[in-house]
């Protein structure tokens, strides 16, 4: 079936549903939202699908987001007189998805939308609030939803790829002339987002963590660590723009001159999502999605076994990383945000396939090692079990550290001179995985 998520197991409880591919969760946006997509070109014949179901559906899936801030994509191409749901279902979706549902919501994008679209929102207007009214936005091209939103990550249908091409050449009244593509200008000797670990540490005197990461990192540490919500509220778009341009034009970022806590923590996701490659890489996404395999008590000893075939320079800074969110998750009594919910929010940013979007049955696995990582990170990156070149040890035979090796004893070294945090209040026990 088209569409249809080959991982996905007969045994989900809404498989009959699921198996069109009509919902698909694709990354984040600019914001670090999380981007939920519905596409009327899946949906199938009314016959065929129980449109009951498909609420229940819906329901069942933004369950899992509506705590954090999010935005939907509607793919209106491929709604049709025989997959229409009624007018009826329309009214009575609107008023189950109760105030629960559209608080978080910051943004509903209506891709290729048609004069029925407009009739029907003028009939359903004098039942829609203002407020939700003014998230809606009208999107009349896929180059148009680029505008808003980084699209790298968004699953787009074929059949929605092909009527945007064919509503661009009807546009443009003939087919656009051929011409070569210029080649990609190189970034600025500065940049800081959307290049690669290696090009920022030859860059920065050959030091390790990027500095966006660490910059946002220690800030948070000093300021934020208690702050409830961390990680899942939003940020002006404007402000996160106006951020990273300072930062890869290579000036200066003070966080306290826009007195936003969140700001930070977004700018934080937004490095992690614009790598050119996962902190976590494309090779390490099959072992990573097998995590649900393996027997609980064997899970923490796998993923000491994946994290030993990264790259050096992604351990470290994985280490780095998870090093700060299992402080972050210590406080979770203030700040809500267990290695759970954590996981729920990182799990996409350190790892995506390297075709397309993660499927929905992707996120269990996925957000399951991120979560992990978290939560026993004490034991997955300790020093004396360390994966093989990742150890701290010096070099054996009495000789000098490798660079690597001395670069992550500097930045422990550094870590134990900062001042000590307040004492973490005393936290639950960790539960079994």
């Amino acid at each position: 079936m088209a569409g249809q998520d080959p991982t996905l197991s007969t045994s989900h409880p809404f498989y009959d549903v699921a198996r069109h591919g009509i919902l698909q969760v694709a990354g984040d946006d600019r914001c670090g939202r999380r981007i939920v997509t519905f596409s009327c070109c899946r949906m199938p014949p009314s016959h065929e699908l129980d449109h009951q179901r498909l609420l229940e559906y819906l329901k069942y899936m933004l369950d899992q987001y509506v705590e954090n801030d999010y935005t939907i994509i509607y793919f209106h191409y491929g709604l049709n007189s025989r997959n229409k749901p009624s007018l009826g279902w329309l009214q009575s979706a609107y008023k189950e998805f109760d105030r629960k549902y559209k608080k978080n919501l910051k943004a509903l994008y209506v891709v290729h939308p048609t004069s029925f679209i407009k009739v029907l929102w003028s009939l359903f207007k004098p039942l829609i609030s203002h407020k939700f009214g003014k998230k809606v936005t009208y999107v009349n091209s896929l180059s148009e939803l680029r505008e808003h939103l980084k699209c790298e990550q968004l699953t787009v249908p074929p059949e929605v790829l092909r009527y945007d091409e064919k509503l661009q050449r009807l546009h443009e009244g003939r087919p656009p002339p051929s011409a070569k593509t210029p080649p990609p200008r190189p970034p600025l000797p500065t940049q800081q987002f959307g290049v690669s670990l290696q090009y920022l540490k030859d860059k920065n005197q050959g030091e390790l963590i990027p500095p966006v990461l660490r910059f946002t990192v220690t800030y948070l540490r000093e300021k934020g660590l208690r702050t409830e919500g961390l990680f899942r509220r939003s940020a002006s778009v404007q402000t996160i723009r106006e951020v990273q341009r300072l930062y890869n034009q290579g000036k200066p970022v003070n966080f306290d001159d826009y007195g936003d806590i969140h700001i930070p923590a977004v700018i934080l996701k937004t490095f992690l999502r614009e790598l050119p490659q996962p902190l976590l890489t494309f090779q390490a996404y099959e072992q990573i999605l097998g995590i649900t395999c393996v027997e609980s008590s064997l899970r923490v000893a796998r993923c000491r076994q994946i994290l030993g075939s990264l790259p050096e320079h992604n351990y470290v800074v994985l280490r780095y990383l998870m090093g700060f969110l299992h402080a972050v998750s210590r406080e979770s009594i203030f700040n809500k945000m267990n290695s759970s919910n954590l996981a729920c929010v990182f799990g996409l940013n350190l790892i995506w396939p390297s075709q397309g979007a993660s499927s929905l049955s992707a996120l269990v696995p996925l957000n399951l090692f991120t979560e992990l990582l978290i939560e026993y990170y004490e034991n997955i990156f300790s020093a004396p079990e360390a994966p093989r070149g990742h150890g701290l040890a010096p070099q054996e035979q009495g000789g000098r550290a490798a660079p690597l090796q001395e670069a992550v004893l500097q930045i422990q070294a550094t870590a134990l001179t900062k001042p000590s945090l307040p004492p973490s209040p005393p936290t639950a026990a960790r539960r079994r995985f």
